[in-house]
């Protein structure tokens, strides 16, 4: 049993903490949410007054925050956690935020004797409840055995990427990739539709065939060819829009940091950007056909 304090209990954080109660950790936890906190102490989690009480004495501190900013606010500075802490804790951020600040931080608590990794998550909402998340893991290897033994709890795929900030990238990469897929599993559903051939067929078809992806597969786009999926629930719950925007944008911060033209990326996020503008950031990002529909 390890010690953790948890901040940040967002839809995917609220799940991911009470998994490590459930794990037999002793969790504290802490957000400026009441109604999360409530939630967390109900599963069995202590409930702290602040991110610097949660994490005093604890063998982890693991954070899930909204944007890079918030990470640097947390861990940096005169008040941040990197003052209190010292080589006894290792951090875990499974924020997804730029590179940039991740490598900022991780090179701070190096500085400090402190373990540190970014390990941003793939799986979303579903997966954090299952404790079936994908974690992506940046950082020295020395620290790695350390994250691997708590993230377990959390998920089952557990991977090193790299230095700091290589979580980071390894997320950007992905998730760009699942946009491209996602649209394009899209664009040939309809465009099957339009020809007269029904979603279901189709994408029996082409899962058997060399167009089989993940989108097509698990995540069917095409309301009523897969029950379980968003598509067929008016997309909802699911990843949603506002944050597959955000992620692409990451991604276009990776390739231009590396003088990378990543023409797919590129437009895919300017579809996804649409697609929000046009009122529609709350959805799952497989919504994307509701676009391609016009």
């Amino acid at each position: 049993m390890a010690t953790v304090a948890f901040i940040g209990l967002g839809n995917m954080g609220g799940p991911m903490a009470i998994n490590l109660v459930k794990g037999g950790h002793a969790v504290t936890v802490f957000d400026l949410s009441s109604s999360a906190c409530e939630q967390l102490a109900q599963a069995g989690a202590s409930v702290a007054d602040s991110a610097a009480q949660a994490a005093r004495d604890v063998d982890y501190v693991i954070s899930m925050l909204p944007a890079g900013k918030h990470v640097a606010g947390l861990y940096l500075g005169g008040e941040g956690l990197l003052q209190q802490l010292d080589g006894s804790t290792t951090i875990l951020d499974c924020s997804t935020i730029d590179a940039a600040t991740a490598r900022e931080v991780g090179k701070a608590a190096t500085a400090a004797g402190i373990g540190f990794m970014d390990t941003p998550v793939s799986g979303g909402v579903a997966a954090a409840a299952a404790g079936t998340l994908a974690f992506m893991c940046g950082g020295e290897a020395g620290t790695f055995p350390k994250a691997q033994a708590i993230l377990s709890d959390m998920g089952k795929n557990i991977f090193h990427a790299g230095p700091a900030g290589a979580g980071q990238v390894a997320k950007g990469c992905n998730n760009m990739l699942l946009a491209i897929h996602m649209i394009g599993t899209c664009e040939a559903l309809e465009m099957g539709v339009r020809n007269g051939l029904d979603p279901k067929v189709l994408s029996q078809i082409m899962q058997a065939s060399s167009g089989r992806n993940w989108s097509l597969e698990v995540y069917n786009p095409y309301p009523g060819v897969m029950d379980n999926a968003p598509a067929s629930n008016d997309y909802k719950p699911g990843f949603m829009v506002d944050l597959m925007v955000k992620d692409l944008g990451l991604a276009q911060q990776i390739a231009n940091q590396s003088e990378f033209e990543n023409p797919l990326g590129r437009l895919a996020r300017e579809l996804y950007t649409e697609h929000q503008s046009a009122g529609n950031g709350q959805l799952d990002f497989s919504s994307i056909l509701q676009k391609l529909k016009g």
